[in-house]
């Protein structure tokens, strides 16, 4: 098993930047993909980014593209999503969530085994 402790999340106005951090105990990092999602008040959990075990692939949400940067230090067991240029809508509960191998796609929740507690963004106008 893996635990999923995330950080960094706060109150920054529209326009701002926040990097939110994933940090991992338990097995060995680099077994897992890592991915990050988000939750607004009444609405479904959603995908955000994945990156891969070695950190070579990397996907994006149409949404975040060009503005979120996911990356990942498997010597430090961290994961992190940089946010720039954020936007009210962006405004949710940030988890990052972790899968060993392949189950389907990694844009669906359903991939994930592992999940962090999360963090809140919160983006005022």
């Amino acid at each position: 098993q893996v635990q999923l402790v995330e950080s960094g999340g706060g109150l920054v106005q529209a326009g701002g930047s926040l990097r939110l951090s994933c940090a991992a105990s338990g097995r060995t990092f680099s077994d897992y993909v890592i991915g990050w999602f988000r939750q607004a008040p009444g609405k479904e959990r959603e995908f955000v980014a994945h990156i891969s075990w070695s950190g070579s692939r990397t996907s994006y949400a149409d949404a975040v593209k060009g503005r979120f940067t996911i990356s990942r230090d498997n010597a430090k067991n961290t994961a992190s999503l940089q946010m720039n240029s954020l936007k009210p809508e962006d405004t949710a509960v940030y988890y990052c969530a972790a899968s060993p191998g392949p189950k389907g796609s990694w844009r669906d929740v359903r991939s994930y085994e592992y999940w962090g507690q999360g963090t809140q963004v919160t983006v005022s106008s």
